[in-house]
């Protein structure tokens, strides 16, 4: 079995993979010797830890460069917060997809908000642009599609419309060649278990502080779960707390 095979393998409605979101090398570390099966970057982690802002401020390069360290020191699939691919033409996508897959990253997350605003490609598009993207990526890699309608959406404004919008998404996006579909923002896991149940990807969702928890999430039909930024940021606050009482 190749490693995107077994990366793939370990996306199982109702066993979710656990993706305790990474930033650099040594934190990749960290987590892949807690006896992770996976590491994955978060964007909002990488931009905090190396003072860009997040929504693709992080340059390309430094992108690349950082997804490349991470490979190198874990023998574990690693997979890639990409955002909106860092370009918004077919050629731009293309030729990024084949720089992260030289990385020897076997996954990314690819989302359909437009960088930079509260609007969301249409579904046409998005299509077009994931379609561009699987083309410098090659065939053997996890496209995690990630949709932004329940971030950009009050939680009191997630319902079933919204998680039919949800699903027209994800088939389409599936359709396109996308491997999952990530739905961070939602927690209500009636409308969750109505799109897991709906769509034939692995459905991702995002940990939330007192949100739903594993088993909760399993039994809604997740098959993977990403903490995003939330361990950098309580990293960063056992960091102050520690110097705090160093001080004193």
């Amino acid at each position: 079995m190749s490693k995107f095979e077994d990366f793939a393998s370990l996306h199982v409605a109702g066993d979710p993979l656990v993706l305790f979101n990474i930033w650099d090398a040594g934190s990749a570390l960290a987590v892949a010797n807690s006896g992770a099966r996976a590491i994955a970057t978060g964007s909002a982690s990488v931009s905090m830890a190396n003072g860009f802002g997040d929504g693709e401020e992080v340059p390309i390069d430094f992108a690349v460069a950082n997804a490349a360290r991470i490979v190198k020191a874990v023998e574990l699939p690693v997979t890639v917060d990409f955002e909106g691919g860092y370009a918004v033409d077919a050629r731009g996508l293309s030729a990024n997809g084949r720089k992260l897959s030289e990385t020897g990253a076997m996954g990314c997350n690819f989302e359909d908000q437009v960088v930079g605003t509260d609007r969301l490609y249409e579904i046409a598009d998005q299509v077009s642009r994931l379609s561009a993207l699987r083309s410098g990526l090659g065939r053997d890699f996890f496209i995690n599609a990630r949709t932004d309608l329940f971030l950009k959406a009050r939680p009191e404004h997630h319902d079933e419309a919204l998680a039919d919008q949800a699903i027209e998404r994800g088939k389409a996006y599936g359709d396109a060649g996308a491997n999952g579909f990530f739905i961070p923002g939602l927690a209500d896991l009636q409308l969750v278990e109505r799109i897991c149940r709906t769509l034939d990807l692995p459905v991702n969702a995002m940990h939330l502080p007192a949100g739903p928890t594993r088993g909760q999430w399993a039994s809604a039909g997740i098959a993977r779960v990403s903490h995003g930024p939330f361990p950098f940021m309580a990293m960063q606050k056992w960091l102050a707390d520690e110097a705090r009482a160093a001080a004193a």
